[in-house]
């Protein structure tokens, strides 16, 4: 048995190290592999972090929307660390090694990976849009509102606040909150 799995056993994320430009290849060559060698028990995941930005155009001064990577030269992969599965990662054309000092790779942390943003799970909520919520965390602790909006992925909630007698509108994450007991 190798020490990668001795040292990060389960599934983790890594950093993949790529040429310039070959992040969406490596991607692509990357999955007909694990299908290929039937794989999908090692290599979970695989994505090439992306922001949608809004550019006005030199020519005729139209907004038009750009896809633009968030860490060129990079591709993270959700996996199971195996002789195996480095040796398929470490062999595609374009791919420059593992993020991690010598030739041995280091996952990304729980937080790197919350902070990052890639895996996204749907949280579940104790309460819902019209709900009254008391503030539990930041500067605006003790607080009471109602529940305006709630995100897709429910990280995000948006409350109608009362301080000092006004309604305001406050942004906040979904943990900072909690159903207000009557």
């Amino acid at each position: 048995m190798s020490d990668f799995s001795d040292a990060h056993p389960g599934i983790r994320w890594y950093v993949v190290h790529t040429y310039s430009g070959y992040e969406n290849k490596v991607k692509a060559n990357l999955e007909k592999i694990i299908e290929n060698r039937s794989l999908q028990h090692l290599i979970m995941d695989i994505k090439v972090p992306t922001e949608i930005l809004s550019q006005r155009d030199e020519k005729d001064g139209s907004m038009k929307e750009v896809e633009n990577k968030i860490f060129p030269s990079y591709v993270l992969i959700k996996m199971v660390m195996t002789d195996e599965s480095w040796h398929v990662i470490r062999n595609i054309r374009g791919v420059t090694g593992f993020v991690g000092p010598g030739s041995k790779p280091v996952p990304l942390t729980d937080e790197e990976v919350d902070a990052i943003g890639i895996d996204t799970g749907i949280i579940s909520l104790e309460y819902g849009i019209g709900d009254s919520v008391k503030i539990i965390a930041g500067a605006l602790t003790g607080f009471i509102g109602t529940v305006l909006e709630i995100s897709d992925d429910n990280k995000k909630i948006k409350i109608l606040a009362t301080m000092f007698g006004r309604e305001t509108p406050v942004e906040l994450e979904s943990g900072d909150v909690k159903v207000v007991d009557f």
